[in-house]
């Protein structure tokens, strides 16, 4: 009996043993081994992309919408540089994948490793070393013998603890060697207790007990953990309100009770307004990232406390005023059970009014907001879009948004149900994720209908990929925010540079195609909407349709991104940046100071 088998075979057979049915992939001649094993054992399904970094996108998403690894299959040289931005970006976002980069022969780069020469015979370079500070780990397979063992440790370590992308480089010729299988060396990793000190959760339990004002903010840590059953006892039992981060948008239903919206620096202007005003919040499983918080951080809920849950110890060290922070590390279910177990009710005679005043904010303040979301100059406002899109959803609808537009419309102002889910790069918000993140999760669907909005700048950072949808004729409904480039940009060079426009639009050298003409070229159905009555009868078009579609909506080319925290002119002449509950377009300051519990801030009077 012949025990030997070649070491692509090997990997091939990995997948299949970890029942990843589909992978994404661009053929090189330095990963041909690893696409003729999985083609021949016929388990595994290579999507095939048009660009590396499309790749490392799309097998984001396909973990978001299946919990299983997403994994990217590229060739060395110019494809593993290219791998780079997906792979940061799910770096950023804690969203688990391996890479398996092809590489030149081993015997060229062990003589050119020696000698620390830049590239390493015919394209190669060191791809481990490139990646090394995004990734959780990354190794380049030297002995083919350690083969099942990398790949295995490669799985465990992406999914453990805070996950994050892997990257594994096989040279070319280890990939096609055989080797004895009988005894390949296995991985198997060891548990850890991690036990939260005694101090520690009396110190919680006290805080929990004491507030008056508390609030809840979730964040994707939750999803990570897998215990939305645990969160929805938490907030039953406790009865707090509660916000979410952008990337546990769809964590739970939009219209819940509690749910007092998404704060930031593009927050709910009812959302800052209640947080500010609390004395304590509880931060589960988000990063509480500057877009967040704001920009100073004793500014931020400047009369609260902060209990912050995260199993990534080192993002704590990001606060300076340790005694408003306190460190939870043990992950989001051991605390959510933590509290759960330690807490028989959570009554508080004291909190009487906080229920009352968080509904009249949200009542004086409702998300969508007018005028500032009023349509203007014969176009459509985004946000008004995006509230009536969320109206005609199917119940289980996926939206993947890029930036810009689709990002701040869609993340400020989307209504989602239980079911619904909605996903971004919001890390590393990096343009061009729309498209190959909506292709990841149609996949990872089983093809099922994707909305992917998205804007006339950042589809072309991948247009390459409407080819990969034409070709799998997959059913995703792309909806195109046509506001003449780069609109985010616009209004730094309004606030930045007087208004001088450099590099944003068709007048300054920025122009994108005509997208009837696209839609015809990839065979995709083509609709426009520039009023109301046109949206009416255009979306009911589109929701029958049950292949690819190419939506444009025409926006103003000007139209600000409202509520925001901006900069304003004091009273002194000099620019003031108000603390996170100041949103512009500033409202009166009276009106202001009604809506405070604490005191006003001291920029907020002299504004």
């Amino acid at each position: 009996m012949d025990n030997h088998k070649k070491v692509s075979d090997l990997i091939a057979e990995f997948l299949k043993e970890k029942k990843i049915k589909q992978v994404f992939g661009i053929i090189g001649s330095a990963n041909s081994h690893i696409f003729d094993s999985i083609d021949k054992l016929k388990y595994t399904e290579i999507i095939c992309m048009h660009h590396e970094q499309s790749l490392t996108m799309a097998m984001q998403t396909y973990y978001r919408v299946t919990k299983k690894m997403g994994v990217a299959l590229v060739t060395a040289g110019g494809a593993s540089a290219n791998a780079i931005t997906g792979v940061i970006s799910a770096w950023a976002d804690s969203i688990p994948g391996i890479v398996i980069s092809g590489q030149e022969n081993l015997k060229y780069v062990k003589k050119y490793e020696k000698n620390k020469l830049r590239m390493w015979g015919i394209q190669g370079f060191d791809s481990c070393k490139m990646v090394k500070e995004v990734t959780k780990y990354s190794n380049r397979i030297k002995n083919p013998n350690k083969i099942l063992y990398e790949l295995d440790y490669c799985f465990h370590e992406s999914l453990n603890l805070r996950p994050g992308p892997v990257w594994l480089d096989i040279p070319i010729d280890i990939q096609g060697k055989k080797i004895n299988v009988k005894s390949l060396p296995r991985f198997s990793p060891k548990k850890i207790k991690n036990i939260p000190s005694k101090n520690l959760e009396l110190r919680i339990k006290k805080l929990i007990k004491n507030s008056e004002r508390p609030v809840f903010w979730l964040g994707n840590g939750i999803k990570i953990a897998n215990c939305k059953k645990l969160l929805k006892q938490m907030l039953k039992k406790f009865n707090f309100p509660f916000f979410q981060s952008w990337a546990a948008i769809d964590i739970i239903e939009s219209n819940h009770e509690l749910n007092f919206g998404r704060p930031g620096v593009y927050g709910n202007r009812a959302s800052n307004l209640i947080l500010q005003n609390s004395d304590l919040v509880i931060s589960i499983g988000t990063r509480l990232s500057i877009p967040m918080i704001g920009y100073v951080e004793d500014e931020f809920a400047r009369n609260a406390k902060v209990i912050y849950v995260d199993i990534d110890k080192t993002e704590f060290s990001k606060f300076k005023n340790k005694k408003k922070f306190i460190q939870y590390s043990y992950g989001a279910e051991k605390f959510i059970k933590f509290i759960l177990k330690n807490f028989k009710n959570s009554k508080n005679l004291k909190r009487k009014t906080w229920p009352e005043y968080c509904n009249k904010t949200l009542k004086n303040f409702p998300h969508l907001e007018f005028p500032t979301h009023n349509d203007r100059n014969g176009f459509i406002n985004s946000y008004k879009f995006i509230d009536k899109i969320s109206k005609i959803l199917k119940k289980d609808s996926c939206i993947v948004t890029d930036m810009g537009t689709a990002l701040l419309s869609g993340h400020q102002n989307i209504i989602l149900n239980e079911k619904q889910q909605m996903m971004t790069s919001t890390g590393l918000g990096e343009m061009g994720y729309g498209l190959p993140g909506a292709i990841g999760a149609c996949f990872g669907l089983k093809k099922k209908e994707v909305i992917c909005l998205n804007c006339d700048g950042g589809i072309m950072m991948n247009l390459q990929e409407l080819q990969t949808v034409d070709e799998y004729r997959l059913p995703i409904k792309i909806f195109i925010f046509n506001n003449d480039g780069y609109l985010m940009i616009k209004h730094t060079q309004k606030n930045l540079f007087k208004g001088n426009y450099v590099a944003v639009n068709r007048k300054t050298n920025i122009s994108c195609p005509n997208l009837k003409k696209l839609s015809d070229t990839f065979n995709m159905k083509y609709f426009k909407i520039d009023n109301w009555k046109n949206f009416n009868k255009k979306i009911e078009e589109i929701k029958k349709i049950k292949s690819p579609v190419i939506c444009e909506v025409m926006m103003d080319p000007e139209q600000y991104f409202h509520p925001k925290l901006g900069t304003s002119m004091g009273k002194n002449g000099k620019i003031i940046s108000p603390p996170l509950e100041d949103l512009s377009p500033l409202i009166n300051r009276k009106r202001l100071q009604k809506s405070m519990i604490i005191p006003m801030h001291k920029k907020s009077k002299i504004i």
